[in-house]
C-alpha cells in the first residue's frame, strides 16, 4: 500500500500537522475505499482513480484542495469565515475547519467523481 500522505503527514510539526491529520481522518471515514497517492505534486487520498482531496502546509497557513472549483463554490455557505480561492480553503491550527464543512466538501467531491464515472461509462 502507498502512503504518500503518511510519508508527508511525517514531515510536519505539531499543531499544524494535528490539523492536517484530522481533515484526513475525517475524509478517511466518508469514503474509506480512498487510497494515498499524488495529485498536483501533493499528496492526496484518490478514488477511483481521482484526486478526492488533498490539504498541505503553506507558508501563512494550511490549505485544503478538493481539486474542484465547483466544489468549492458549491460549499461556500459553510466557508463564510474562511478565506478560499477557486480551487482551495485556507485555515489554520487555530482556526480549523468545521468537521460538517470538511465532510460536506469530501462528500460533493466524492459524488462529482462518481458522477463524472457515470458519465465516462455511458460515453464509453
Amino acid at each position: 500500500m502507498s502512503s504518500e500522505v503518511s510519508t508527508y503527514l511525517s514531515t510536519i510539526e505539531g499543531a499544524d500537522r494535528a490539523a492536517l491529520e484530522r481533515i484526513y481522518a475525517i475524509a478517511r471515514e466518508v469514503v474509506p475505499e480512498a487510497e494515498e497517492g499524488t495529485s498536483y505534486a501533493m499528496a492526496a487520498l484518490i478514488y477511483r482513480g481521482k484526486a478526492l482531496i488533498a490539504t498541505v502546509q503553506a507558508k501563512k497557513f494550511l490549505a485544503l484542495y478538493p481539486y474542484s472549483g465547483a466544489v468549492v463554490a458549491a460549499n461556500q455557505h459553510v466557508l463564510t469565515n474562511f478565506e478560499t480561492t477557486t480551487g482551495s480553503i485556507h485555515y489554520s491550527a487555530e482556526h480549523q475547519l468545521p468537521e460538517v464543512a470538511v465532510r460536506r466538501i469530501v462528500q460533493t467531491r466524492r459524488a462529482e467523481i462518481d458522477a463524472s464515472s457515470r458519465d465516462s461509462k455511458v460515453a464509453g
